[in-house]
C-alpha cells in the first residue's frame, strides 16, 4: 500500500464529503477510492470512517489522523516549493479563487495583465460563489466580499462596495423613479434570490425602512436580474459592480441614492503560515494597489433620475 497515495485519497474524501464526492474529486474510480480508504484502515488497525448512505464522519482517530495527514502533506508541498526555487523565484503554479461576477469583470482583467509581467507564473483561477477553505482546497490568494468570519486568514482590505438601485431609461420614462423608498411600492422589481419576502433595506430621513417593489420577476443569478433591469422588466438593486457597466453608458439609472448608505469590505485573503513562495508574494503586491484603484473607480456615484421620471 502507498501511504502517501492512500493519505491523499483520505483526505480527498474528507474535504468532499463522501466518497463517491471524492471519487468525482480525484477522477477515480468509486471502488478504487473505497478499497483505498479500506487497506489504510487495516494497516492502521483501526476505522477512520463512518460511512452512511448520504455521508461520512470522521471517528475520534480518524479527526487525528486526518489533523496529522494534512500537517505532512502541507511539509511536503512546502518541501516541493522550496526544492524548486518558489521561495527564491515567482515562478509556478498560483491558485487563487473569487466570486464569479466580481472575480469576471474587476480581478481577472487584472490577473491577464499579472501573467504578462510574470511569465514564469501560471494561474489555476476558481470563480465560485461559495466560501472557500483556502487551506483544504489548496488555493493560495481568495478575494472575499462582505465581513470575514474566519479569523485564521490573514486578510488585507483593498475597498468597499455599496448596493445600487436602479432601472433603465425605458422603465423610468413609462414609471417614473420612486422619490423615497416607501414609493417603491407603487412600482415594479426584479428580485434577486429565492427569499420570500423581498424588502430592500434604506436609510431614510434617520430611520431604517424597508422598500417593497411589486415583484414582476424573481432570478436566482445576478445575471438574470441585471438583463431583466436593463430590459425595463422592472428596478433592480444589486451590488454597484455588477451593474457598473451598465450605469457607466446609461444603459442603467440610478435612483434612492441618498438612501444608500451601507457599504461592505473587499478583502484578499491568504492562509496564514511561514514564508511565503515568491509567487504568492508578487501576486499580493501586484494586485493590491491595482483592485483599490479599481473599486475606488467604481465608487463614484452615478448620475441619479430625478424623482418621477
Amino acid at each position: 500500500m502507498d501511504r502517501f497515495d492512500a493519505m491523499q485519497v483520505l483526505l480527498a474524501v474528507v474535504d468532499a464529503g463522501s466518497l463517491s464526492a471524492g471519487s468525482r474529486k480525484l477522477n477515480a474510480p468509486l471502488p478504487s477510492v473505497s478499497r483505498k480508504v479500506a487497506e489504510l484502515e487495516r494497516h492502521l488497525g483501526t476505522r477512520l470512517l463512518v460511512r452512511t448512505s448520504r455521508n461520512i464522519q470522521l471517528t475520534d482517530a480518524g479527526r487525528d489522523y486526518v489533523e496529522a495527514a494534512r500537517q505532512i502533506m502541507a511539509q511536503v508541498e512546502d518541501a516541493e516549493s522550496r526544492a524548486s526555487g518558489e521561495y527564491e523565484t515567482a515562478r509556478g503554479v498560483l491558485t487563487i479563487t473569487m466570486p464569479i461576477a466580481f472575480g469576471h469583470d474587476h480581478v481577472l482583467p487584472l490577473a491577464y495583465d499579472f501573467l504578462r509581467e510574470h511569465p514564469e507564473i501560471a494561474l489555476n483561477v476558481l470563480a465560485l460563489d461559495r466560501l472557500v477553505n483556502l487551506v483544504e482546497e489548496h488555493v493560495d490568494v481568495g478575494i472575499r466580499l462582505g465581513e470575514l468570519a474566519d479569523n485564521a486568514l490573514h486578510a488585507v482590505k483593498v475597498g468597499e462596495f455599496g448596493f445600487v438601485t436602479c432601472a433603465s431609461p425605458d422603465y423610468v420614462a413609462r414609471k417614473g423613479s420612486p422619490a423615497s423608498p416607501d414609493d417603491l411600492g407603487q412600482h415594479d422589481g426584479v428580485v434577486f434570490g429565492q427569499i420570500t419576502q423581498p424588502g430592500w433595506i434604506y436609510q431614510h430621513e434617520g430611520r431604517q425602512v424597508e422598500g417593497r417593489p411589486t415583484i414582476r420577476m424573481r432570478a436566482n443569478t445576478a445575471m438574470a436580474t441585471v438583463a431583466a433591469g436593463l430590459r425595463g422588466v422592472g428596478i433592480i438593486r444589486m451590488p454597484r459592480y455588477q451593474v457598473a457597466k451598465g450605469l457607466q453608458s446609461g444603459a442603467l439609472i440610478a435612483m434612492l441614492g441618498d438612501c444608500e448608505s451601507q457599504s461592505f469590505p473587499v478583502h484578499l485573503v491568504y492562509a496564514r503560515q511561514g514564508l511565503l513562495p515568491l509567487k504568492v508574494r508578487v501576486f499580493i503586491d501586484w494586485m493590491v494597489p491595482r483592485l483599490r484603484h479599481a473599486l475606488k473607480a467604481l465608487a463614484v456615484p452615478a448620475p441619479t433620475s430625478e424623482p418621477g421620471g
